[in-house]
């Protein structure tokens, strides 16, 4: 079965709306779009994250795919990025595109959930979300979602689009590996890590090796 990968930035509050540029998405008055820039350096491999799309094939919602439609397919045939991306096949999600023009593009029509479930059954590449927000809420909340790759940037945008928000399933991750830049972005892998096992500190009289360990982590917190 291939496996589904959700890639994307994200700020410290876990914003993801809008990093690339201030016309990217407005949306509800969003005017902080471009936040990632200046923080690039040359120890961020996105292949390695998916951002590229190489040799896998594309999962995207109605939003990036037309941000990356107006730009991706006009841009130098020797470009690294525009070569992966025009190349490799593209499912996209939406209830109010009726045709696409970006070259191996494919509308997935009706339930997105049942469509992206049987991708997954049939052979061929892992498919690889890249943004589109709305799209991994959906298939977050279908467990459906095999990998993450979340590059938290130091900046707090207090507004905009979550990465997570209500309607997120209570998960818990594993973190598999992960990487700082000299800029300080936080590049992070997580896999499903099953149910959430909440537990109390106050559940049991601690023993008195358990005390010494909560002083002495409280020692080096403070």
């Amino acid at each position: 079965m291939r496996r589904l990968i959700a890639s994307t930035f994200a700020s410290l509050d876990g914003i993801m709306q809008a990093p690339g540029g201030p016309e990217e998405d407005p949306t509800g008055g969003f005017t902080l779009g471009g936040w990632m820039f200046g923080y690039g350096d040359e120890s961020m491999d996105i292949s390695a994250s998916g951002f590229d799309g190489k040799d896998r094939d594309l999962v995207l919602g109605r939003r990036t795919y037309e941000i990356f439609e107006a730009y991706w397919p006009y841009q130098p045939d020797d470009h690294p990025i525009a070569k992966t991306l025009n190349a490799a096949k593209k499912y996209v999600a939406s209830r109010t595109l009726m045709t696409l023009h970006w070259n191996n593009s494919t509308l997935l029509r009706g339930d997105v959930v049942s469509a992206i479930t049987a991708l997954k059954t049939q052979p061929g590449p892992d498919l690889q979300i890249i943004g589109s927000g709305n799209l991994i809420q959906t298939l977050q909340a279908a467990s459906l979602i095999d990998e993450y790759n979340v590059w938290t940037f130091p900046v707090v945008l207090g507004r905009g689009k979550r990465l997570f928000g209500e309607t997120a399933k209570p998960l818990a991750l594993r973190l598999v590996r992960s990487q700082v830049s000299t800029t300080g972005v936080v590049m992070s892998t997580y896999v499903p890590g099953g149910d959430i096992r909440p537990g109390s500190f106050a559940s049991a009289e601690p023993s008195e090796k358990e005390l010494a360990r909560r002083k002495k982590m409280a020692n080096e917190m403070w």
